[in-house]
């Protein structure tokens, strides 16, 4: 009998816990990473923050996922650029599309356009040297800063602003992105949300962090702090937003002249609506609308306003998938159309694309199980022909003269940028372009 043949496009968090599903219940499958970029794992090297090095940790499970004998990595391919997804479909027996969500969603007010405003997915991925984003250039020569959201990648951004030198020295911020955020006169950043501190979408570990930095203190209005959680919360989640509370009333008292002693300060906003960005030429301030919680848990506007002024807008509201030609796409949820993670005949979709982005990394490791019993049942139940897969995907790729990557190219592009750091002490200096990572492996390039 012919062996299991799938391709997975894209190489993060739930592409692998896909292929480590696969090679699970069918230890014999052949599976190829499609990736677009030369470097591989996703968001864990271009959304997690430089600074979480321990999260980072993750890629070596996933690096021995990528080393088994079954699974191999073409980087460097785009689906739809360099290979259609017809063609890929009619090469394997399934595909899995783990393309993740890399767009922000848009934050519709009047004046998001302005020069000074940029999604979180743009300005994560710039300060995490992501290729896409390396000609970010933002202007941090301003005072002030607002980060519209309450969730982690709020917090992320708020605290890669803040914090100095000396805390980022062992993270992987790229050295000219250090160079711009260190030298800038930032001074107040405000992470303002339109609900209360106790929906925020914080995790604790990363609430706690703003603790103790050295060179910023942390700020909130204690009297918009609920004694208790909403009563209808149980479980985890109760236990979660309890201990945020908890954590957010460790935090100085906004307006408290004592509490600042010259530092950098982070303010959290809560109940504080965008309706506007206000600036004509480049953005100068953000009109908020106070709001409340109504008995049924919505959030009403007040019609009481208050500025902010600031040079610079980071929005963090949460992101979108991508669109591919021939594939339905959910407008609403930002993910691709799917029933259980298929989308129609052989192709399937995990992660941040079949279900939008929510959840933490690990969280896609149901997706994969589920796919993976779907595709096995289905090749068991097919007439047993076998595909090209990966012979016909490599000849294809020849012929059209891709210089993909393989896994041990990979792994000189990553000892090459680790060299890069030996002087500074951080775990590797990224490149931040395709070209510079391709002319690492010159001449052996394909």
């Amino acid at each position: 009998m012919s062996r299991l043949r799938v391709a997975v496009v894209g190489s993060g968090p739930s592409g692998f816990y896909a292929i480590s599903a696969l090679n699970k219940a069918c230890p014999d499958a052949l599976v190829d990473i499609v990736e677009r970029l030369p470097t591989p794992f996703g968001l864990i090297r271009a959304g997690v923050a430089p600074d979480h090095q321990t999260t980072k940790n993750v890629i070596r499970a996933y690096a021995r996922t990528a080393e088994q004998a079954g699974v191999t990595y073409f980087g460097n391919v785009e689906l739809g650029r360099d290979i259609s997804l017809d063609e890929l479909r009619g090469l394997y027996d399934a595909v899995i599309l783990a393309v993740g969500a890399p767009a922000d969603k848009v934050l519709n007010i009047p004046g998001i356009d302005l020069p000074g405003v940029h999604g979180s997915a743009e300005f994560v991925g710039w300060y995490n040297g992501h290729p896409d984003h390396r000609t970010l250039n933002p202007d941090l020569d301003v005072s002030t800063a607002v980060v519209i959201g309450n969730g982690n990648v709020a917090i992320d951004v708020a605290r890669v602003l803040v914090k100095s030198p000396s805390e980022m020295a062992d993270s992987d911020l790229p050295a000219a992105v250090a160079d711009v955020i260190h030298a800038s006169p930032i001074r107040d950043v405000y992470v303002a949300g339109r609900r209360g501190p106790a929906d925020a979408k914080f995790t604790t570990v990363e609430l706690k962090e703003m603790l103790g930095l050295e060179e910023a203190v942390s700020l909130i209005d204690h009297a918009s702090l609920p004694e208790t959680v909403p009563e209808d919360l149980e479980g985890r989640d109760r236990r979660v937003r309890e201990k945020n509370l908890l954590t957010l009333a460790r935090f100085e008292e906004e307006g408290d002249p004592a509490a600042l002693d010259g530092k950098k300060r982070v303010h959290f906003a809560f109940y504080a609506n965008p309706v506007e960005v206000r600036g004509e030429d480049r953005v100068t301030g953000v009109l908020f609308e106070t709001t409340c919680a109504t008995e049924d848990g919505k959030i009403a506007g007040t019609g009481t306003f208050f500025e902010v002024p600031c040079g610079l807008i980071v929005t963090a509201i949460g992101y979108r998938s991508r669109s591919f030609e021939g594939v339905p796409f959910d407008h609403r949820t930002g993910a691709l159309l799917n029933t259980d993670g298929r989308i129609s005949g052989n192709l399937f979709t995990v992660g941040w694309a079949k279900r939008g982005p929510s959840g933490v990394i690990g969280s896609s490791k149901r997706d994969g199980d589920r796919v993976a019993e779907m595709i096995l049942s289905d090749w068991q139940a097919s007439d047993g022909g076998e595909t090209a897969g990966r012979a016909g995907l490599q000849a294809l790729l020849e012929e059209r003269n891709v210089p993909f990557v393989d896994y041990e190219d990979w792994r000189r592009i990553d000892a090459a940028e680790i060299d890069r750091a030996q002087e500074t002490g951080a775990p590797r200096e990224k490149f931040l372009s395709v070209e510079e990572m391709l002319a690492v492996l010159e001449p052996t390039t394909r």
